[in-house]
């Protein structure tokens, strides 16, 4: 093993005994969170909140945020370009997105492209694993990723601007401020993200003996936000959440001689919400409207283009009531109309009503219960009844036991009921059973979360070829899923040095029942980790990702693989303390140049640098 192997794999091991990082930084001043119930209702499950710091320390996207920092497997089509997630072995359409308590997955193919979101974007990012339909609905099987803006309300007036540049001429500009007192909360952010993205291939070269490059690999995505905050008193508050986005992005060349394409997509999302506290009763009301459209050109070089667009009006009434000192209930009502056009699935108006109860019990300040129940109505698709029930009990300081079990589907997408031809409204949702027992210690500066997990899928939806060789989606085949997932963390300090270290580790078995077989591109390990250190006004970190080897056809040719992969980054910065703050650093990321992929014929790049300015002011 070469010198660098060894290097990186020391630290691998050494990351799997320090663990996750976690803040206990205590805030005494009044922050009102955009997802209440992430919080209250989440007691039995693991929930990955990701810090500041660890955000920073980040390539801008969400997808490398996520990929360096939680067990999630991302499967990329290139540097920047698509980007779908497996959670806990499922697909990319049964994890879902929250944007402030909203599910936020397209209505249009299910899922979510993570090279189209920047992290930076908001305040807080965290990752919850297992079911989660009763709350948010279709998709939350495998987990959900929450995306919030919680708004202070105390005096502030604060600036943050961080500039990016790196190789293939990569432009990173993030640009946050929040204004605010004890009545009113404002944020106003601004994000944009490009490269020319024409990295060279490692050791891959044309017939002729040329090197390799990404070729038609540009992308730009540019988003803008603005949220308002309103105090009327202390038990009455309402917020406006705006945000709108457009990606622009090419699609790199598998082949030289492949038409140059792209694909055109945004997104604009606005929430009103009104939160109100009269005692044993309180009241959120949510009413949101949500755009979604794209446009694929098949030829650069040409104007045609094929397209596809949403628009979703969701209201959703949540009343919550303290039945008793140690119970309280929380009943919703929603309704979903979303109306849906495009060139491949025709105009269709798909409208969804549905009816939760949640309920929350305190036995004790160690042992808390949560139970949850939903049904949908609608003539699309015939609603199974979902449920959660989950335990979570604090035997000491040192070990907290955690249960649950739940029902959780994911509904047919517009592609899957409507699309012309192929399309078929007579699909049944996707449906799962899921328990899982988790375990976390605590040790002084030590936490360790490991948890057991089985998910069973009824109803799966694929796409198979049917007659006169025209694709259709169909209800085929029962999945289970089931593994280990492992959370450390590790902090200390001694005099004026600081460490931190963070790792995750996930087992995932995912197989086809009928055949015994792992679903493709679903990889049986995955490993992260990092370790930092600072002192005074400078700080260092590595990170590492281990990716174990994935199947690419359904039969589990050994032929036909993805090979295992290690890359790390590693960075260094120096705060200058001029205004509040004048950070300068530097990255360098696939430190071994480590050729590498996560789907066939898409490679990534070899060793490349970031640098980053940061100004609080």
């Amino acid at each position: 093993m070469t010198l660098k192997k060894r290097f990186a794999f020391c630290f691998l091991f050494l990351c799997q005994i320090l663990l996750a990082q976690q803040d206990s930084i205590l805030n005494l001043k009044e922050v009102i969170v955009a997802d209440k119930n992430l919080k209250k209702y989440s007691n039995s499950q693991s929930v990955l909140k990701l810090s500041d710091s660890v955000i920073t320390k980040n390539a801008a996207l969400l997808t490398n945020l996520l990929n360096f920092n939680s067990s999630i497997y991302f499967k990329e089509y290139g540097r920047g370009m698509l980007s779908t997630v497996s959670f806990r072995g499922t697909t990319s359409s049964q994890t879902a997105v929250i944007w402030n308590g909203i599910n936020i997955n397209s209505q249009m193919n299910g899922s979510t492209d993570f090279n189209t979101i920047s992290g930076a974007d908001y305040n807080s990012v965290s990752v919850k694993a297992g079911g989660g339909s009763v709350i948010y609905g279709s998709g939350a099987v495998g987990g959900t990723v929450h995306l919030d803006n919680d708004m202070s309300f105390y005096k502030r007036f604060e600036n943050t601007l961080k500039l990016d540049y790196g190789s293939f001429n990569t432009i990173g500009i993030n640009y946050k401020t929040n204004i605010s007192n004890e009545k009113w909360s404002t944020q106003i952010g601004f994000s944009k993200n490009s490269s020319t993205n024409d990295y060279k291939y490692l050791n891959r070269y044309t017939w002729r003996g040329e090197q390799r490059w990404n070729q038609n690999g540009q992308y730009d995505i540019i988003t803008m936000s603005a949220n308002l905050g309103y105090k009327f008193d202390a038990k009455n508050s309402l917020k406006l959440y705006s945000q709108t986005s457009n990606t622009d992005r090419n699609t790199s060349l598998v082949s030289e001689n492949e038409t140059k394409s792209k694909y055109i997509n945004g997104f604009n999302r606005n929430l009103l919400e009104y939160n109100g506290d009269f005692g044993k009763l309180t009241t959120n009301f949510k009413t949101a409207y949500i755009f979604e459209n794209y446009q694929y050109f098949a030829d650069n070089t040409r104007k045609d283009f094929t397209y596809g667009k949403t628009e979703s009006l969701i209201t959703k009434v949540d009343l919550g009531y303290q039945l008793f000192k140690s119970v309280e209930i929380n009943g919703i009502v929603d309704y979903n109309r979303t109306k849906g056009y495009g060139s491949g699935f025709g105009s269709h108006v798909r409208e969804i009503s549905s009816a939760s109860l949640l309920i929350k019990q305190d036995v004790s300040k160690d042992w808390k219960n949560e139970f949850g129940i939903r049904k949908e109505f609608t003539d699309n698709y015939k609603s199974p009844i979902l449920f959660s029930l989950g335990s979570s009990y604090q035997f000491s300081k040192l070990y907290n036991l955690k249960f649950n079990f739940s029902r959780n589907f994911r509904i047919p997408t517009y592609n899957d009921l409507y699309w012309e031809q192929g399309g078929n409204p007579n699909l049944k949702p996707e449906n799962s059973y899921q328990t899982e027992i988790g375990n976390v210690f605590t040790f002084k500066n030590l936490s360790l979360t490991q948890t057991f997990y089985y998910i069973k899928i009824n109803d799966l939806l694929q796409w198979v070829p049917g007659q006169n060789g025209i694709w259709s989606p169909q209800n085929t085949n029962k999945v289970r899923s089931y593994g280990t997932e492992t959370i450390l963390g590790w902090k200390k300090q001694f005099d004026k040095n600081y460490f931190a270290a963070n790792a995750t580790y996930a087992y995932t078995i995912s197989e086809n029942i009928d055949t015994k077989k792992q679903l493709f591109f679903v990889p049986f390990h995955k490993i992260t980790g990092a370790i930092s250190y600072s002192r005074n006004n400078i700080s260092a970190n590595y990170q590492i990702l281990y990716n174990g080897f994935v199947y690419t056809r359904a039969d589990n040719d050994p032929n036909e693989i993805i090979d295992a992969y290690l890359i790390s980054n590693i960075g260094i910065d120096y705060d200058f303390k001029f205004l509040d703050s004048f950070k300068l650093g530097i990255q360098v990321l696939n430190l071994f140049n480590q050729e590498y992929e996560s789907l066939e014929d898409r490679p990534m790049p070899g060793r490349n640098f970031n640098m980053y300015l940061t100004l609080k002011f």
